[in-house]
């Protein structure tokens, strides 16, 4: 066999995983992993602790179809649980009209810029807490609880298993740039929301590969006049 028909057979190998990983209609690839501790250990995340609040101006802009989202300190009984080991101000979610607080619904985070990464400290994992990830209104994925690596996402509100740090990751190129948390139960509680700037090529390392793959392409092109 020639080197170049195994260079095509590599090819298309390489074409038909490519296309059974991502087939029509699929959601976009993203890898979920868990980390120790309640703070993301990303290099180049940055943090919102909500130790002052909901932030007010920067990247990340929170808000809430029915109302401001809410902040909680500590637990209340049948309402909401503090994250294991966190004892500053979280985030809590319910469904609308549940009569607990918190009850503002879905919470819509949008970003002023793409990312490629977003991790928070998730408390009491459950099944029935979900997060969503979109590109402009296109969405990309959807989490339960269920989808958290080593957790009986059963809303335990103590285990170490179910009160974790979840990293997400946009895989191959993907970015985001709006997060929607939501629950059906009572209640979806979080902290310590991590997120990562998606990188952009330099200007000048896309002129160079752009370069390179013109000189490449020329130079194929003579030995291949050569040949004839």
């Amino acid at each position: 066999m020639s080197t170049l028909q195994k260079l095509s057979l590599a090819l298309v190998g390489t074409a038909v995983v490519f296309m059974s990983a991502n087939p029509a209609n699929a959601v976009s690839p993203f890898t979920v992993t868990t980390g120790s501790g309640i703070s993301s250990t990303i290099s180049g995340a940055t943090t919102i602790d909500f130790n002052n609040g909901l932030p007010t101006t920067g990247i990340a802009t929170y808000s809430s179809a029915s109302g401001t989202p809410t902040l909680v300190t500590g637990s209340l009984s049948n309402q909401y649980a503090t994250p294991a080991g966190d004892t500053t101000p979280y985030l809590t979610i319910s469904p609308e009209s549940s009569g607990v607080k918190g009850d503002t619904g879905a919470v819509t985070i949008n970003f002023a810029k793409a990312l490629d990464y977003f991790g928070l400290d998730w408390g009491s994992v459950d099944v029935g807490n979900s997060i969503a990830f979109y590109n402009g209104s296109t969405l990309l994925n959807t989490f339960t609880g269920s989808d958290v690596p080593g957790t009986t996402h059963s809303g335990n509100q103590t285990s170490a298993n179910d009160n974790v740090f979840v990293n997400f990751f946009a895989d191959g190129g993907l970015t985001f740039d709006k997060v929607v948390l939501s629950s059906s139960v009572v209640a979806f509680e979080s902290d310590n929301h991590a997120y990562r700037l998606a990188s952009v090529p330099e200007p000048t390392s896309m002129l160079g590969l752009l370069a390179f793959g013109a000189v490449s392409a020329g130079s194929f092109i003579k030995r291949k006049s050569k040949l004839v």
